[in-house]
């Protein structure tokens, strides 16, 4: 691995002075006992488990519902530096969305020798359902959530681009709040971006995408697969939030050609459906027939113009792992743009010179299931023992086309709050975008995941990760 002293620690940068965006925080740490931050954050702990900031843990039975580690020093973000990122965001989500009506019409990008066709194809995320429909306002990607991770002063990449259903905004408003209610002096102190608008952009967002059968104020709801999923608290505190509805797919179905929810007065359509199942589940009569998740004939009615369901169906071509390398040339076709936020450099497994290479140099590299998501089924080299090694080789051999490789890139670090004091971990962070018809909105900061574990490079928090409020400065 890397040794340490090479990653860049974004609070002293290579030296042990705090770089500017952390020098009025730095002077306020220096003030404080580590004893009393000590008892702040086993506050935060019991702030959170009384407010029941939750999430399940798939295949582990003896831990079904976790605390999320919250750790109390902030990722601190100058204003100029969120400048560049933002607008390198907003390109290549407009660039996401224009891509998804190619190629659910046209195919341009195809035709032009940009994508190979097999990419589509052969491509378990891209649903045939979807060929010829325009969602309402034309927008796919409602709500994306955007992997970035640092590297340097001014080097950001992004790692993947979530835009399915995309997780994890109720722990960035959640930690705000922690952070405000326990240091109220230090926002004083220090002007930072606020986050809390996201809810109310959330539901105007959503409400501007409502389809042509709206009438009047758009009915939103929120489909959750209920309370065993792994994200269910987030899908009741973003209902609760947008004063929106909770249901379940039992809780709806169609009725003169509209989506309704059953309420004491009967069935109400549904204008918008901000849905937290995944496309397999969403309707039983167009794909996995043995779902109780979703709602029996949604899709028709989608089809029809009946109603917004946000992220569209389909969506997931636009993240999966096998398109993330021709991110380039996608924002480049549709934007008549050089990619301002870059890829983290890509070895295609289903490439026989690329497999070769990525055999070759196991130890060194990540690799990642195309379709994975969560920290699951990859690889770690760096960190793995000869066992994993071997045992993941003979995965690849047998199925290359289901990987891809980075190289081990020198995640930057941010410092945690240990017993003994501060000490650097690595981290990323997932910035949240709202996409309507007439503007994107991208929230200031996000979440940032840290690995709580010395040396991690896995942030995920059903690996072990934890979150960190971010702060975006004013100017």
């Amino acid at each position: 691995m890397v040794k340490s002293q090479t990653y860049f620690d974004e609070m002293f940068g290579h030296g042990t002075d705090a770089r500017a965006p952390y020098a009025d925080y730095c002077n306020w740490f220096n003030a404080e006992g580590t004893g009393r931050l000590l008892a702040k954050s086993e506050e935060a702990e019991a702030l959170f488990r009384l407010i029941g900031v939750t999430f399940n843990v798939y295949g582990d039975p003896d831990a079904t519902e976790r605390l999320i580690p919250f750790d109390l020093v902030p990722r601190i973000i100058a204003a100029r530096e969120w400048a560049k990122v933002a607008k390198g965001i907003e390109q290549r989500v407009r660039a996401l969305n224009a891509f998804l009506h190619d190629i659910y019409h046209r195919q341009e990008i195809v035709r032009a020798g940009r994508l190979p066709a097999e990419m589509i194809a052969r491509n378990d995320a891209f649903l045939p359902e979807m060929i010829g429909v325009s969602p309402p306002g034309d927008i796919y990607t409602h709500i994306v959530g955007t992997d970035l991770v640092r590297t340097g002063d001014n080097e950001f990449f992004v790692l993947e681009d979530n835009a399915r259903t995309p997780s994890g905004v109720s722990y960035m408003l959640e930690n705000r709040e922690t952070m405000l209610h326990m240091f109220p002096e230090l926002f004083s102190k220090i002007k930072v971006q606020s986050v809390s608008q996201y809810p109310r952009s959330l539901r105007k967002s959503l409400g501007a995408c409502a389809p042509d059968a709206c009438n009047g104020r758009p009915t939103i709801a929120v489909l959750t697969p209920g309370i065993h999923n792994s994200a269910y608290y987030e899908h009741a505190f973003l209902a609760d939030q947008m004063s929106a509805e909770l249901v379940e797919g039992h809780d709806l179905r169609v009725v003169d050609g509209r989506v309704a929810m059953r309420t004491t007065r009967g069935y109400k359509p549904i204008d918008v459906l901000y849905r937290r199942v995944d496309d397999e589940y969403l309707d039983p009569l167009n794909f996995n027939p043995d779902s109780v998740l979703g709602v029996p004939g949604i899709m028709d009615v989608y089809r029809a113009g009946g109603i917004t369901i946000a992220n569209a169906p389909g969506t997931g071509i636009a993240d999966d792992k096998a398109i993330y390398s021709y991110m380039p040339d996608i924002v480049e076709f549709y934007t008549g743009e050089k990619a301002i936020l870059q890829n983290v450099p890509t070895h295609r497994c289903s490439e026989p010179d690329a497999l070769k290479y990525v055999l070759d140099n196991l130890a060194d590299l990540v690799v990642k299931e195309v379709h994975g998501s969560g920290g699951y089924g990859m690889l770690v080299g760096p960190a793995a023992s000869k066992k994993e090694i071997e045992n993941f080789r003979a995965k690849l051999e047998a199925h290359p086309g289901n990987y891809i490789a980075h190289p081990t890139l020198a995640l930057s670090t941010v410092p945690i709050l240990t017993d003994a004091g501060l000490a650097p971990r690595h981290v990323d962070l997932r910035p949240f975008v709202l996409v309507s018809p007439d503007r994107i909105d991208i929230t200031p900061g996000g979440l940032t995941r840290v690995a709580l574990t010395e040396g991690s490079l896995v942030v995920n928090s059903s690996q072990g990760g934890g979150t960190k409020d971010t702060w975006v400065l004013e100017e």
